[in-house]
């Protein structure tokens, strides 16, 4: 399945690892060093210009990528369910 991020932004459903609130997440010491080292590494990628409220981590062929999205958390959370998964677990 796909998941739209915002802007031409388009991911596979199955290389995200995590997508995170920035106003909750931010706030650890961590997570900002994590995000200040990724984006040093070249592995952030911004998809929008507005104000980042998301972002996303998603692996790929071993390859860690970030996604800043304008979109928040809880609406990349309900794009990214399959409104067929109750059925695939029947």
């Amino acid at each position: 399945m796909y998941l739209h991020l915002g802007q031409d932004t388009v991911i596979t459903t199955e290389t995200v690892i995590g997508i995170f609130d920035m106003d909750e997440c931010t706030v650890s010491k961590k997570t900002r060093d994590y995000l200040t080292a990724a984006e040093k590494r070249g592995r952030v990628v911004n998809v929008s210009f507005e104000l980042p409220k998301s972002f996303v981590v998603c692996e790929k062929n071993g390859k860690i990528t970030v996604y800043i999205s304008q979109l928040s958390s809880k609406t990349l959370i309900k794009r990214s369910q399959s409104p067929y998964k109750e059925l695939m677990y029947r």
